[in-house]
């Protein structure tokens, strides 16, 4: 399995990896809110172990922004926060558990499996709109019973675009749903109208680009074709 430590004391987050890999996990390491959330918008994971006192910001803030694109990987908070209320607020936040510093790296682990058999019992969620399966889980697309050989952000837009049926989508919410705190890089916008054009070449050759319409001037819509 593949693991992203968010820990920004040296030494807990060798020792957390080195437990991992003995466990013959895949691991990777960040030290920020700004790496975590580069790494988690460029690569997939099974679980995330997540301090919450980090340099640049509140660990808390990450949550949200990890399970919105990846809603089945697993989330482990661990913080000297002991208090009721900041357990309450991490598990709220969407959090699978939390475990209080000083801990032992077995009892870690023992959360860490529980997190994921739990996750693995999960039946697949699968969403329906017209032509299109959106099979949440495993981050999979299908029309017409075929596979859409999708990119990640192809597949992030078309899932943007899905939770927010029948609504006109501003490029600059799609844009910051895309890349959060990056999306103010100048060719932010010629990246998302790169992504859309490639995206629709690929929905037109299973018949279905005129579910996606661009409002022009305003931004864009995902909706039946009448």
């Amino acid at each position: 399995m593949k693991f992203l430590v968010i820990e920004d004391e040296p030494n807990l987050q060798k020792l957390i990896g080195y437990f991992l890999r003995k466990e013959e996990h895949v691991v990777e390491e960040a030290m920020t809110m700004a790496e975590a959330k580069q790494k988690v918008g460029n690569f997939e994971y099974d679980c995330i172990i997540l301090d919450l006192n980090l340099p640049d910001g509140n660990g808390l803030n990450l949550i949200s922004y990890i399970k919105e694109d990846h809603p089945q990987t697993g989330l482990i908070i661990v913080s000297a926060r002991d208090s009721i209320e900041d357990r309450i607020l991490g598990l709220d936040k969407g959090a699978d558990d939390y475990l209080i510093k000083p801990f032992n790296v077995s009892e870690l682990n023992a959360r860490i499996n529980a997190v994921i058999r739990r996750k693995q019992n999960i039946v697949d969620e699968i969403l329906v709109f017209g032509d299109f399966f959106f099979h949440i889980s495993e981050r999979r697309i299908s029309v017409h019973g075929v596979d859409l050989d999708l990119t990640k952000k192809e597949y992030d837009i078309l899932i943007y675009m899905v939770r927010n049926k029948n609504r006109v989508v501003t490029k600059d919410s799609l844009a910051e749903y895309l890349w959060g705190d990056y999306m103010d890089d100048n060719d932010s916008f010629d990246f998302l109208y790169a992504h859309l054009k490639n995206l629709r070449k690929k929905l037109a050759k299973v018949n279905v680009d005129n579910y996606l319409t661009t409002i022009y001037g305003v931004g864009y819509k995902f909706s039946i074709p009448s």
